[in-house]
């Protein structure tokens, strides 16, 4: 599974931004699929994360009710929208698929990350 992002860039507070995540390769294979961010010095923390079916839906509390993960499985991928954006949101944005590798193993698979940088 090969995964491609694309939409990060610079803003400032209060603007919008809009990431994307195309899969490619074994994407029958995909179930949970999700963003992840890391600024300089931090760990990589989940940002939001979405079902196969996107039916479910889970975000860090930091990004509740600013944040908004959709899926479209026709098109293999996933959407991120960032409204309200504050300084703290800038990091590097990382798209994540969790892939069946037997009927009880997964395996994480990672995007090279966008970079979003928000100005005050």
């Amino acid at each position: 599974v090969q995964l491609v992002e694309s939409g990060g860039g610079l803003v400032q507070a209060g603007g919008s931004l809009g990431l994307s995540c195309a899969a490619s390769g074994s994407t029958f294979s995909i179930n949970t699929m999700g963003w992840y961010r890391q600024a300089p010095g931090k760990q990589r923390e989940l940002v939001a994360a979405i079902t196969k079916g996107g039916g479910a839906t889970n975000y860090a509390n930091s990004v509740k009710g600013r944040f908004t993960i959709s899926r479209d499985n026709a098109k293999n991928t996933i959407y991120l929208q960032m409204n309200s954006l504050k300084p703290e949101d800038t990091a590097v944005y990382y798209c994540n698929a969790v892939v069946w590798i037997t009927g009880v193993t997964t395996r994480n698979y990672w995007g090279q990350g966008t970079q979003v940088i928000i100005s005050s």
